[in-house]
C-alpha cells in the first residue's frame, strides 16, 4: 500500500513539475505558492507547527502566528516549483534573480585549499546556497536526507548530483564515514545543522531541549577548521541573495557541547530575521 501511496504522489508532483517548467519561472514560482498554500496544511500538522511557532516566538499573537504559516506554505510552494528551475540557475540564465554576498571569502577559501565546514539551515531555497559553492570552484561535498518516497528520491537525487552538487552524501552512520573520508581528501562540507536526528546530543534551540548533529564540531575538534556560516534570504518573492559569513574559528578548548550550542544559536537567529522563510512544519523538539 505504501509503494502506491509513494507512486500517486510521484506522479501527481511530476505533472506539477512539467507544467511549472512550460509556465515560466516567475509564473511557476507565484503558482507555486498558491499549491503550497492550498494542499500543504493537508499533508502536515497544523496543531504541531502551530506549537512549535509558539514555543519558538512567543511574542507574536495568534494573527500573527497564522500569517506566518501562510506564508511559509506559500514560500515551501516556492520552492516546490522551483527545483524546475535548478538548471537554469546553475547555467546563470537566472543570475538576474541571484546576488551573492562574500564572493571574497569564498575566493579565500578556494585559494587556501583547505577544507571547511559549511554551515546552513532550510531557509527559502537553499538548493541554492550549496549549487553556489560548488560553482565557486570549490571541492564540496554536501549532506542531504533521501526522502521517504523512493520514486520522488530518485528524481531528486538526480537533480541534487547533476545541477546543486556533485558529491552527495546520505544522512546517516554510513554517511559519517564518507564525511571524514571526503574531508580527509580536502572536500569542504556543506551541512544543514536545523535536521532533526533521532539520537546524538541534546542542545537547545529557542531555549528548548533538541536532538542536534554533532558532526560540524566534531570536524572542528579533529581538524582544527573554520565553519563557514550560508545564509539565504527570499525577496520579492522570486529574488535572492545569499551571504557567505566570515569564518568562525573555535578555541581548541571548547567542547563539543558548546561549539553545538553556539552554531544552534547563529542559526536561531538566522531563523528569527525571516521566520515564515524557515520550515516549522518538523517535529524538531521531539525528544
Amino acid at each position: 500500500m505504501k509503494k502506491i501511496k509513494y507512486l500517486a504522489e510521484y506522479l501527481f508532483i511530476k505533472l506539477f513539475f512539467f507544467i511549472f517548467k512550460i509556465v515560466g519561472y516567475k509564473n511557476a514560482s507565484n503558482l507555486g505558492a498558491k499549491i503550497g498554500s492550498m494542499f500543504g496544511p493537508l499533508f502536515r500538522s497544523k496543531d504541531l507547527t502551530t506549537k512549535n511557532i509558539k514555543n519558538s516566538l512567543p511574542n507574536i499573537n495568534e494573527v500573527e502566528t497564522q500569517i506566518l504559516i501562510q506564508k511559509m506554505w506559500e514560500n515551501y510552494g516556492r520552492i516546490f516549483s522551483e527545483y524546475m528551475y535548478i538548471e537554469k540557475f546553475r547555467s546563470k540564465k537566472l543570475e538576474k534573480y541571484l546576488n551573492i554576498n562574500g564572493l571574497k571569502i569564498l575566493e579565500k577559501v578556494k585559494k587556501d585549499g583547505k577544507p571547511v565546514v559549511f554551515i546552513s539551515g532550510h531557509f527559502n531555497n537553499f538548493e541554492l546556497m550549496a549549487m553556489q559553492l560548488e560553482l565557486s570552484g570549490i571541492k564540496l561535498s554536501a549532506v542531504y536526507r533521501p526522502l521517504n518516497n523512493i520514486f520522488l528520491n530518485q528524481t531528486m537525487e538526480d537533480l541534487r548530483k547533476n545541477f546543486i552538487c556533485k558529491n552527495q552524501i546520505k544522512k546517516g552512520l554510513g554517511g559519517v564515514r564518507e564525511i571524514i573520508k571526503a574531508f580527509s581528501n580536502n572536500n569542504s562540507i556543506a551541512i544543514m545543522i536545523d535536521q532533526r536526528v533521532s539520537e546524538g546530543e541534546k542542545s537547545f534551540l529557542f531555549n528548548r531541549a533538541t536532538y542536534t548533529t554533532t558532526i560540524p564540531a566534531q570536524l572542528i575538534k579533529k581538524y582544527k577548521c573554520p565553519i563557514v556560516p550560508v545564509y539565504i534570504q527570499r525577496n520579492n518573492n522570486i529574488f535572492f541573495d545569499i551571504t557567505v559569513e566570515d569564518p568562525i574559528y573555535f578555541n581548541e578548548s571548547e567542547d563539543i557541547s558548546n561549539i553545538t550550542l553556539k552554531l544552534n544559536k547563529w542559526l536561531e537567529n538566522k531563523i528569527s530575521l525571516n521566520p515564515d522563510q524557515w520550515i516549522w512544519t518538523h517535529n524538531k523538539w521531539k525528544l
